[in-house]
């Protein structure tokens, strides 16, 4: 939900949009305002919830600040028993947001201005909030004041910072006039910058919009002023990068930097488990008489059959536990994971997680180990920042983005970050490490392994990056590229759409600690209907997945732009890191990849019409 002030509701999001496309420091369209989402600093917490999952919490810590504390949902308004109303509480619940840009445009007069100037006026609805807007009341064209619209260009930085754009400056050539007001006249029909000028009524001084994109347009633009309108302040010091134009709504204005983690139950135990589920409640209890006390407010409903003193013995141990794997959990936030699914234990099994292992899909057993059918599973991911114009997808981790580039979610060190959860259902993979083993040994994938690191070193050189570093192996090209096969075969059949499916990938090599790893998983990410349809995991069924599999290889023989994707190799250019791979073929939605459509191939996967490389095929036809 999103609020402005005074704090009247105006509009609503899902709690997955604040992480993947409206976040902190976005900009949100409503009906008739565009508005910015503001930093935690002006979030209103107490209709919050605390999200338990102490390995992301960890995590967390480690690539933002030890300061963090918890992971809290988005603020949410109390469930009505009766009809909504507009002038109920509720609906000064939510995200904060502001008016942004303040440069607005009236589309009678073309008068270009900002909010500041007091030439438009705020129109309000008492009964219908998200109706606000503004309006120019003393339009000379027109027979009732127009609704103004905000000006649809803006200049950002890849500092994170967003500015309104320089209008008086970029008219005047740096001189401005001080006198005259603006107007943004648009000229044919086709929308473009160069049919768009903007000009001043004083002195005359005009110019087109095209002047400020490009590399050309670079030179028109001011030194970036180092904004943060989501935290109402600027850099201290300024910035030394220079303003880049880019459109309102832009895709390139925001990019979510986030991190995610499965709930995976350590303990076989059910009072341990329920102490695991409730641990958020569980871990302010300083003493038995505290532990009483949340039961008396019914707190602990779920421990009914269960006394004070057995609940505190699991609290105590819990509590010993969780200082002792603290910092392991934060360095590695796969591992746990692959332990649990690998050993497929149903003791594990709870409301928020159910395993159910499966024997291989048929006329695969020697390339699968097994399968195992995630019935349940619980995913919780936390906004951590964003960036703009450069994207957190160009770089290989999360981590690996230039802390310059790193936009904070408020002024000072936040106590807590936004988080949702999401209850769904997937299907784990596990490869026979032996077939993993030989393969690697050919000669051909030790040829192939050499130009991978080596385009690898040129993608990394050209970013700035160490290019020694997070080559993942050419293992998690083969597992990656498998997933993504697969994925694309599933959304034809499981029910879900390609968006909403989501990948894990785990690879590591015998010499790697933890190691070896070989596995994938594809489980649902939208929280429609929680996930749980059970169309994912009916299709792991033995005789059904080796179907799929069959079929989405198949797909990968050819593709509809061969020969040139069969052909497309990085060591062209470094601007990729994809060989045998396009959108036509094996690229997944940005939701979906956990690597940003980087390091595919489906030449490891099956002969393709290159028929050189068809001994780098980790599938042979006929098996």
């Amino acid at each position: 939900m999103a609020q402005t002030q005074p704090r009247n509701k105006v509009g609503e999001l899902r709690p997955s949009q604040i992480l993947f496309s409206a976040g902190i420091g976005s900009v949100i369209d409503l009906p008739n305002l565009s508005t910015m989402v503001m930093g935690l600093d002006d979030w209103d917490i107490n209709h919050s919830k605390e999200l338990g999952e102490e390995r992301l919490l960890g995590a967390v810590k480690r690539s933002l600040s030890l300061s963090v504390k918890r992971l809290l949902s988005p603020p949410l308004p109390p469930e009505s028993d009766g009809a909504p109303s507009f002038l109920d509480e509720s609906h000064r619940i939510g995200i904060p947001v502001s008016p942004f840009p303040t440069w607005m445009l009236c589309p009678n007069c073309r008068l270009l201005a900002p909010l500041q100037s007091r030439l438009f006026d705020l129109k309000t609805d008492r009964f219908r909030p998200d109706q606000n807007r503004y309006v120019h009341t003393n339009c000379p064209k027109g027979k009732y004041p127009p609704t103004v619209i905000p000006a649809r260009f803006l200049v950002a930085c890849k500092h994170g910072h967003l500015d309104d754009f320089p209008w008086r400056y970029f008219v005047h050539r740096g001189a401005d006039c001080k006198k005259g007001t603006l107007r943004l006249n648009e000229y044919g029909v086709s929308g473009s910058a160069a049919d768009i000028e903007v000009k001043c009524d004083s002195c005359g001084a005009k110019r087109r919009m095209s002047d400020a994109f490009g590399e050309p347009g670079k030179k028109n633009m001011p030194q970036c002023r180092g904004r943060h309108v989501h935290l109402r302040n600027f850099d201290e010091g300024g910035c030394d990068q220079q303003m880049v134009g880019i459109l309102l709504g832009a895709s390139n204005s925001w990019f979510p930097i986030t991190l995610s983690a499965l709930s995976i139950p350590t303990a076989t135990d059910k009072l341990a488990q329920l102490v695991e589920k409730h641990w958020t409640v569980l871990e302010k209890a300083v003493s038995p008489e505290v532990l009483a006390a949340f039961r008396s407010i019914g707190q602990l409903k779920e421990f009914a059959k269960y006394s004070d003193s057995e609940i505190w013995a699991q609290v105590q141990q819990k509590r010993s536990e969780t200082i002792d794997d603290e910092s392991n959990a934060a360095k590695d936030i796969k591992t746990p994971e692959w332990q649990v699914f690998s050993a497929a234990e149903t003791s594990l099994n709870s409301s928020d997680f159910w395993l159910t292992p499966v024997v291989s899909p048929k006329g695969y057993e020697s390339y699968i180990e097994k399968v195992v059918l995630v019935d349940r599973l619980r995913e919780v991911r936390a906004l951590v920042g964003f960036s703009r114009i450069e994207s957190p997808g160009d770089f290989a981790e999360t981590g690996e983005l230039p802390e310059d580039y790193w936009a904070p979610l408020s002024r000072q060190e936040p106590k807590w970050v936004p988080a949702t959860e999401v209850r769904g259902e997937g299907l784990f993979i596990q490869f026979k490490e032996s077939a993993i083993a030989q393969w690697e040994a050919l000669p051909q994938v030790i040829a192939y392994e050499k130009q991978s690191i080596e385009a690898h070193r040129r993608w990394r050189t050209a970013r700035s990056l160490n290019p020694d570093t997070n080559y993942p192996g050419v293992r998690y090209i083969l597992l990656h590229s498998f997933a993504h096969a697969l994925m694309r075969q599933f959304a034809i059949e499981c029910g879900y759409t390609a968006a909403s499916l989501r990948e894990r990938i785990y690879s590591k090599a015998p010499q790697d600690e933890n190691g070896p790893m070989a596995g994938i998983l594809i489980y649902t990410a939208a929280p429609d209907s929680e996930g749980t349809l059970g169309g994912l995991v009916s299709l792991g069924e033995p005789t059904t997945l080796g179907r799929h599999i069959d079929q989405a290889l198949e797909q990968m023989c050819l593709c509809a732009s061969d020969p040139l994707c069969a052909e497309h190799s990085p060591l062209q250019s470094p601007n990729t890191l994809h060989w045998a791979a396009c959108h036509a073929c094996l690229f997944s939605p940005e939701t979906s990849c956990e690597r940003g459509n980087k390091y595919l191939d489906r030449t490891v996967l099956i002969p393709t019409v290159k028929t050189e490389l068809a001994q780098l095929a980790f599938f042979k036809p006929g098996g």
